[in-house]
């Protein structure tokens, strides 16, 4: 058999809330039996010390806590719906959520995948408790029951195409699931797995018929291979583990508990008793998987037994492992049983023991086998090569095989082999991480700076998860980078986005605290964008320059190195040096023209490049001046290396001119700057930058002429700190020697929307030739018109690629109504910006709603899955049965309120429409509006919240049906019927004249009222 891997798990079972608690109680050697809890059954009620006829010896058990509680608008499941799901499902789902984000899988990802769903169940008592009441019996009931629906269930709600069924072998049921899934991915019909099982106790019936089999424990508690042993003590829980081909794991890069080496089933046939356990069955099952897993009997070190602690039971496990083992010389089987610690969950034993040998071979360490202390002397396990686990057994180093046997009531048996976990190695990327010369195809990746993420479809939801994620964080010792990278791949797909930049584990884990606490601050932290951003890239002018520009994200930040790398070895021949060595030496040469915009170009290419790596699609772009050549290379006009040269060639003829030329920024209109201009020859407009930001260029004395007499009118003005006098009639002396340049170098037109400062629009199919090069040298600078025509364009972002925001600001003046919500983003802040300041920025973007390429964040090295805290589901909302297991035939369905200590204030009962039990209200917020006085409005909420089993209050207008309300075709079947009969005058109506009417309640209130009087039933 190929080996398959264990890449996710999930559990709960008596005593252990989760995964790591189940470690930790099994650690400890823990006891998860107690009392049977009063919400189950009057256990005194049916107890006799005797073992009389209709009642249980024992009045203890192994039971889960709260599982009554569900997430239902997680799943978006109706209360009355919910109310109607047998628990297991409800767990199932929950479990199988985690088991997914434990494999480092964003659940969602698995949607229209062929994997599959396998699940171990053999209890149904949920329907013996309300299908029998056949007067009561809905379509929720209907769909809410049956063993089918708890694989199916799961396969629904993540839409999952894979094979989905149920196995019932009873005890021995979710370990025959693992094996059929198994042999599903080996023969290829999924390529994931979920195995599971599944186990609440419900009523005392198993418990009867276990005392009258003389199987029960009267202490309620399995004590395996124990000179006590006395019977079986009852179990609940639920597990859940990920499945995948091994070789498809490793290639995935995914984390591997364990291996599966080979699994068998087989059946007792005929034995002394349908429910006698048969030896000769046993041992050929034991074989049969270690044939398939092609290992030995001695190289077997542990073994996790079914171990149910009957005497009969006892001693043919061991005598049938004896016969495999008993040749063992030195280095006896480790043998030990998890229904010590909870008891015999049942159907869902397989997947107990199979999670307790997964954590095993993982954590190196198998743990004591609780009741081993008192070894049944009438096992004589010495002889048949066996030990009990009395301590902790340390694995040697290297690889370790541990069994697990599970065997069915009917005679179905299992056994698995499984592996501990191939190591892995780190595999980074070639070329040198200090310089981050690795080219393109090396793909030097790395911000300086994590992001992480996480997503929830509620505010709520997400308080309670950033304060998991930050208790899970502060026990941790892991690099903060790695926790991000998992963060973005697993914690995904949810509505409410929280980001934050992350260096380190200890101060993200504050930040997450804080956040879960801080309304202001997880405002400014979370987003909730409706879809993608449209994001428009603004390239800044000359004068944002400054010495050792990015020099900070240069060091800290391998992507960013990669692309100014670029940019540097294809300015090199042109500019008589490296821009690069200018910039990280803080030299102030950087403010000559010369090289001033070559350096702008440089660092606006790299940041733009780098944006673009990251997965932010430029939908606009917009330069000013010289930072139109940059723009120009992302669409393409041209490629780097002619850009370069062009631009280069510029700055060095604007340099050779002569000085003596000046700017003049002037708080005045065009239109009353016309006359002053026209009056002196060596003036010209330098720029528009708005409605009243007007810059003049030119001659000194001419523009001091200008200066004093705006003064005396009272205008102001301020004097900009340049070299030249750039766009004006004084650069006329360059422009012959640039054009012949410009000529070689040529331009196309632009492949992405470029919103040119020479037109001051959109350029419609127009080259960025010689002839625009050479002419955007003297022109104005149309900002403020570009601007205003990009703005209409309807971009959500504003992302400023210069050294420093400037275009950002200039831009929140010219917002009219059409781009009064654009967001700015300055991924370089200034001169203290690294980056953090980078993955801010980027970490801004996805709050509204981007989905970056997140490899492109981190360097190689910190690309390393680590398993995160799994999603918190709320407890809140409680769903049971009211009825008292023994007080009447049909029990009450209903929603359970909140315990007092833990209810919301918004929480309130309100008697159900159909007139069963309670619901929960405030599930969705309802918006404001008086149906009191339209009654169809009226009538359409009230039916909607019958058949959903909400309150009134909590439907609106604005209620989605499917999205919100969790509809399905069967109740909009019941919804159809119930408006027919309270609206008079409704002509009929049927399910394919609503359905296109059906996106919200509104929609459906609207297409009513023009079929219908006013008069209501």
């Amino acid at each position: 058999m190929r080996p398959v891997a264990i890449v996710g798990i999930d559990c709960r079972f008596p005593g252990a809330p989760d995964t790591a608690a189940y470690w930790d109680m099994l650690m400890r050697s823990g006891d998860g039996v107690e009392k049977v809890p009063r919400q189950r059954w009057d256990a005194r009620e049916f107890h006799s010390r005797t073992g009389a006829e209709g009642h249980s010896n024992t009045t203890e058990g192994g039971f889960i806590s709260d599982p009554d509680a569900f997430d239902n608008e997680f799943f978006t499941v109706s209360p009355r719906e919910a109310a109607a799901m047998d628990p297991q499902q409800r767990l199932l789902l929950q479990c199988a959520w985690r088991a997914v984000e434990d494999a480092g899988i964003a659940p969602q990802r698995l949607a229209g995948t062929d994997t599959g769903v396998f699940v171990g169940v053999m209890g149904n008592e949920w329907a013996h408790l309300h299908m029998t009441d056949y007067a009561q019996v809905t379509a929720q009931l209907g769909s809410g029951n049956g063993y089918c629906m708890t694989a199916n269930r799961v396969s629904y709600h993540l839409d999952l195409k894979g094979p989905s069924l149920a196995v019932d072998t009873a005890c021995s049921s979710s370990l025959v699931a693992v094996h059929l899934a198994c042999n599903a991915l080996l023969a290829g019909e999924c390529d994931t797995a979920i195995a599971a099982g599944v186990n609440v106790a419900l009523t005392p019936a198993l418990g009867i018929f276990y005392t009258q089999a003389g199987l029960s424990a009267p202490d309620g508690r399995c004590k395996p291979f124990s000179a006590d042993a006395d019977g079986i003590g009852r179990g609940e829980g639920v597990g859940a583990v990920v499945l995948r081909r091994l070789e498809d794991a490793i290639a995935d890069g995914q984390p591997v508990y364990a291996v599966i080496r080979g699994t068998a089933v087989n059946q007792d046939g005929r034995s002394n008793g349908i429910t006698a356990p048969n030896r000769w069955s046993q041992q050929e099952v034991l074989a049969a998987a270690y044939r398939r897993a092609g290992v030995e009997p001695s190289d077997v070190v542990f073994t996790e037994a079914h171990g149910t602690g009957t005497v009969l039971g006892d001693m043919i496990e061991t005598k049938a492992l004896g016969q495999l083992h008993a040749g063992r010389s030195g280095r006896p089987l480790a043998l030990g049983s998890v229904k010590g610690n909870i008891g015999h969950t049942e159907g869902a034993a397989g997947i107990a023991g199979l999670i307790k040998v997964a954590l095993s071979l993982h954590h190196k360490t198998v743990p004591a086998s609780r009741f081993a202390a008192r070894e049944n002397p009438a096992l004589k396990l010495a002889k048949l090569g066996i030990r009990l686990l009395k301590a902790p057994l340390r694995l040697r180093s290297g690889p370790a095989i541990g069994g697990l046997s599970s065997f069915g009531m009917g005679g179905t048996n299992a056994h698995a082999v499984l592996e501990s976990a191939p190591p892995y190695a780190a595999r980074p990327e070639a070329g040198d991480p200090e310089s981050g010369r690795t080219g393109r195809a090396g793909g030097a990746t790395g911000l300086g700076a994590g992001v992480f993420t996480l997503t929830a479809p509620s505010t709520a939801a997400l308080r309670r998860n950033l304060l998991v994620q930050a208790d899970a964080l502060e026990k941790r010792r892991v690099p903060a980078g790695p926790l991000s990278w998992s963060s973005n791949r697993v914690k995904t797909g949810h509505r409410y986005r929280f980001a934050v930049p992350a260096r380190d584990t200890g101060e993200l884990a504050t930040t997450l605290r804080e956040a879960a606490g801080d309304d202001d601050l997880l405002a400014r932290l979370v987003g909730n964008a409706a879809g993608r951003p449209q994001v428009a890239l603004l390239f800044t002018g000359q004068g944002s320059q400054y010495p050792a520009m990015t020099a900070r994200l240069y060091l800290q930040s391998p992507l960013y190195r990669r692309f100014l790398n670029e940019a540097d070895e294809a300015l090199a021949p042109h500019v008589g040096g490296s821009v690069r060595d200018l910039l990280l030496s803080g030299d102030e040469a950087v403010h000559r023209t010369g090289w001033a915009q070559p350096a702008l170009f440089a660092v606006e290419y790299a940041v733009a490049a780098s944006l673009g790596e990251l997965g932010v699609p430029p939908a606009l772009l917009l330069g000013h001046s010289v930072g139109e050549y940059a723009a120009a290379v992302l669409a393409e006009v041209f490629p780097l290396e002619q850009a370069a040269r062009l631009i280069a060639a510029r700055g060095a003829l604007m340099e050779q001119l002569p000085e003596g030329g000046g700017m003049l920024s002037v708080r005045a209109p065009l239109t009353e700057l016309t006359e002053l201009v026209a009056s002196e020859p060596l003036v010209g407009v330098g720029a528009v930058n708005g409605p009243r930001s007007t810059v003049l260029s030119g001659d000194l004395a001419s523009l001091g002429r200008i200066d004093d007499e705006l003064k005396r009118r009272g205008v102001r003005t301020r004097r900009l700190e340049v070299s030249h006098a750039f766009h004006s009639p004084l650069m006329d002396p360059m422009l012959d020697r640039f054009a012949a340049l410009a000529d070689e170098t040529g331009g196309g037109v632009p492949k992405l929307p470029v919103y040119s400062t020479v037109r001051g629009r959109l350029l419609e199919a127009e080259p960025m030739d010689a002839k625009y090069w050479t002419e955007h040298i003297s022109a104005p600078v149309l900002f403020g018109d570009a601007m205003g025509r990009l703005l209409e364009a309807g971009p959500t972002h504003l992302v400023e690629t210069g050294p420093r925001p400037v275009l950002s600001g200039m831009a929140r003046s010219l917002r009219s109504a059409a781009g009064a919500g654009v967001h700015t983003v300055a991924p370089v802040s200034g001169e203290e910006a690294d980056g953090r300041t980078f993955a801010e920025a980027l970490a801004e973007l996805f709050r509204s709603g981007l989905d970056p390429r997140w490899d492109a964040v981190y360097p190689q090295e910190e690309r390393q899955p680590q398993r995160l805290a799994p999603y918190a589901f709320s407890d809140a909302h409680r769903f049971w049965a009211r009825t008292a297991v023994r007080a009447a035939p049909a029990a009450d369905l209903s929603v359970v309120p909140d315990r007092p200590d833990t209810a919301a204030p918004h929480q309130r009962e309100q008697q159900a429409g159909n007139g069963h039990g309670a619901v929960l209200t405030a599930v969705l917020p309802a918006a404001p509006e008086d149906a009191a006085t339209d009654p169809v409005a009226r009538a359409v909420i009230e039916a909607v919240a019958e058949v959903g089993g909400y309150a009134t209050d909590e439907v609106s207008r604005l209620s989605l049906l499917y999205e919100d309300l969790g509809f399905d075709s069967v109740m909009i079947m019941e919804l159809k019927d119930r408006l027919q009969e309270r609206l008079d005058g409704l002509e009929t109506i049927s399910v394919q004249d609503l359905l296109p009417r059906l996106s919200s309640v509104g929609d459906l209130v609207d297409y009513l009222q023009d079929r219908v009087g006013s008069a209501v039933a």
